[in-house]
């Protein structure tokens, strides 16, 4: 487990910041404990500092993970975020969308949000902005990023797409082999 470099951090950042924007600065500078990202077999690990200081007597081998996993690197380094991150993508989301029950299985597996889904969005969500799905009841389902913009998309037809889909919660049971 090591820090990153300053190419994966400018890399991670950039891709946190397209969803949470500046709040990305809540998950760095806490006054409870003091947190890192680390890189662990090209996935990286958001870890307390009690905690890493614990893994250190387990050999690299040995640990297979530590902490809440946000997302891997790419062999082209590209950074994938992981549905896993979603508690701390939901917590501080600057662009939100609401879908309807209708909807919610749909997404669940896998597909994109359509117009005749959306519930509700954040009001001047910008197009290829990273958002936050949501059911009604205000639980996060997943994540994606917006095909057009809140002005655009109440001139659309109720079968085009929304957002696409990036990552759900239904992940979870799909891809439980590779996921951790």
């Amino acid at each position: 487990m090591r820090p990153l470099t300053e190419d994966e951090t400018k890399v991670f950042f950039e891709k946190l910041t397209k969803y949470i924007g500046k709040n990305v600065l809540h998950l760095v500078d806490r006054s409870d404990e003091t947190y890192y990202f680390r890189l662990h077999n090209e996935k990286v690990y958001y870890v307390s500092d009690s905690m890493l200081r614990q893994a250190v007597s387990i050999g690299r081998d040995q640990l297979a993970s530590l902490g809440v996993c946000f997302g891997k690197f790419t062999k082209s380094k590209k950074f994938k975020l992981h549905i896993t991150a979603l508690d701390y993508l939901a917590q501080y989301a600057k662009y939100k969308l609401w879908i309807k029950p209708n909807g919610e299985g749909s997404f669940l597996y896998g597909n994109h949000v359509l117009k005749a889904h959306i519930g509700r969005i954040t009001e001047d969500t910008p197009e290829h902005q990273g958002v936050i799905i949501y059911s009604m009841s205000d639980i996060p389902l997943g994540f994606g990023v917006t095909a057009r913009s809140t002005v655009e998309i109440r001139k659309l037809k109720p079968t085009d797409i929304v957002a696409f889909h990036q990552a759900d919660i239904g992940e979870y049971l799909r891809e439980q082999d590779t996921l951790f």
